[in-house]
């Protein structure tokens, strides 16, 4: 239960952060889906069916507040999951060179996807006008970014729980006698 807790507050502060704090931010357009973060975090933690249902819950609702065409990020981030669970069998999954590898994966998924839904609905003439150049520099912001992201991620779980037990201790100690 408090493992929930912890990622539905982790959850909804990168939501947050992502539709109202960032879009003001100069380098926004610069950034990639910060919630890749949270994908790879629980698709290297977890590997239970109710991370599958998270990512689909959680794209359902990027899905609806940013506008693209519907279950671009369900997709993206089950896609994540799914290439993460099958890489994570053959790999160290603490080494540097498996984070990055999988973050610039992540990242291009992603744009993969924004790229496939722009050529549906505009044809060719739509992907043409992109900024490729943007999208280099996201993957370059993702390989940078997602690992250290994700190590942080794991040093606020382990600290959230050590203080949880703690104050459940007290509780305990308190009320017990």
């Amino acid at each position: 239960m408090i493992f929930f807790f912890f990622f539905v507050v982790v959850a909804l502060f990168l939501v947050i952060c992502q539709t109202i704090i960032l879009p003001g931010v100069f380098w926004f357009p610069q950034s990639f889906d910060l919630l890749i973060i949270l994908v790879i975090y629980l698709s290297l933690a977890y590997s239970n069916y109710w991370v599958v249902l998270s990512l689909v819950l959680l794209g359902g609702i990027m899905d609806s507040l940013s506008g693209v065409p519907f279950f671009l990020h369900i997709f993206s981030y089950f896609g994540v999951y799914m290439i993460v669970q099958l890489l994570k069998q053959f790999v160290f999954q603490r080494n540097l060179v498996f984070m990055m590898v999988i973050s610039l994966i992540s990242v291009a998924i992603h744009q993969g996807l924004i790229l496939f839904s722009i050529f549906v609905s505009n044809g060719q003439e739509g992907v043409l006008t992109l900024d490729f150049s943007l999208m280099l520099r996201q993957l370059i912001w993702g390989v940078l970014f997602i690992p250290p992201g994700i190590w942080g991620m794991n040093l606020m779980r382990q600290n959230f729980v050590y203080f949880a037990r703690q104050i459940r201790r007290e509780l305990e100690r308190k009320y017990r006698g």
